[in-house]
């Protein structure tokens, strides 16, 4: 395969001559486990480990690669190969690191559209597609929502959830699907263009895999049924992996992920949120914290049940959760500059 069939083009060829890495190959990592990395180059896939000075001048998780990163690689093996450094990323779906205050964990870079893929039979949750759509909006990659599992509702319920989700959800595209009755898929197929990369959002057992599946007509992906237990998807996928589909669509499936903590994400709640952001123009204080401030419209409006009161409060858990990460990575900066500072002195004073 061509560097082409997995989303190179110009601007990424433009990226690689301004970085000085036309002496090494270009691969992309297509699958990422526990800094393991296969990387898919015009020669073929390798193993990849990254160079020793890449994870020195590494500050956080987020400079490691990733799937769907591009990255300048040597081959020193039949099938190894060392990366040497990541070309500039056009988009980073990431969301906080679960158990690590204040750091990022990215979930997919250069992605172009996010398939957020909700089940419509359990624990059906119009928050959760909320917050996919904010980390998507925060990143920039264009978000469509999948309705799955269709065959184990009755026609009025699949239209009371369709009318609901339309309702908080403006101007994002839902598609119910089936994987089972293959209702849908080809609709989903639509939406898949040559070159372009996508990826799969969403809980263990809303069916990402099935999905993926059903796209490439080939049995890609284990599957699993859903615990009887506890009513949660089981982990089947453990991993990050980026496929090609036979209509030249690159498609990239990650494990279920329980936890979708917000981070530095402005603009991506302003998108996701945009009446709230529309009301609050129109608040008697500026700084209006939209709680109990007298002639706050936001709240006035949940009130007059202009705005649902779930969506309003979705909204300000959302913004709790950002402003708490941003104050976290503020105050572990002031640590790291303080320490720095502390370190360069008793350096200075061991010299004498």
């Amino acid at each position: 395969m061509k560097l082409e069939h997995f989303g190179y083009n110009d601007k990424i060829e433009k990226l690689r001559i301004e970085q000085n890495l036309e002496g090494f190959e270009i691969g992309r990592i297509v699958l990422e486990h526990k800094e393991r990395y296969i990387v898919k180059t015009e020669k073929g896939e390798f193993d990849a480990e990254i160079t020793g000075n890449l994870r020195y001048t590494a500050n956080t998780r987020e400079d490691f690669p990733a799937v769907g990163d591009w990255v300048a690689i040597s081959i020193y093996d039949d099938n190894k190969v060392l990366i040497h450094s990541i070309l500039p990323r056009k988009t980073i779906i990431e969301r906080q690191a679960v158990g690590r205050q204040g750091e990022k964990q990215i979930i997919a870079t250069n992605i172009d559209f996010a398939f957020i893929v909700q089940a419509v039979d359990r624990d059906f949750n119009i928050n959760r597609i909320e917050r996919y759509l904010t980390i998507c909006n925060t990143s920039n990659v264009k978000p469509i929502i999948i309705l799955n599992k269709i065959d184990l509702v009755n026609d009025t319920e699949l239209v009371n959830l369709i009318s609901k989700t339309q309702e908080r959800v403006k101007q994002t595209p839902i598609i119910a699907l089936s994987n089972e009755s293959l209702k849908g898929v080809e609709k989903v197929k639509g939406y898949i263009e040559k070159g372009k990369t996508y990826c799969l959002l969403g809980s263990s057992g809303v069916g990402k895999s099935s999905l993926l599946n059903n796209l490439s007509s080939k049995q890609l992906m284990k599957t699993n049924t859903i615990s009887t237990s506890t009513n949660r998807g089981r982990h089947i996928t453990s991993h990050r992996e980026l496929i090609v589909l036979e209509n030249g669509g690159i498609i990239i499936d990650n494990p279920g992920i329980r936890e979708v903590g917000i981070v530095d994400s402005v603009e991506g709640l302003e998108k996701t949120f945009e009446k709230i952001v529309e009301l609050s123009k129109n608040c008697k204080f500026n700084d209006c914290t939209h709680t109990i401030e007298i002639g706050c419209a936001v709240t006035a409006a949940v009130e007059n049940e202009e705005v649902a009161k779930s969506f309003y409060e979705n909204y300000m858990k959302m913004k709790r959760e950002k402003e708490h990460f941003e104050s976290t990575v503020a105050e572990k900066r002031k640590k790291d500059k303080h320490f720095g500072k502390m370190f360069k002195q008793i350096k200075k004073s061991n010299k004498y």
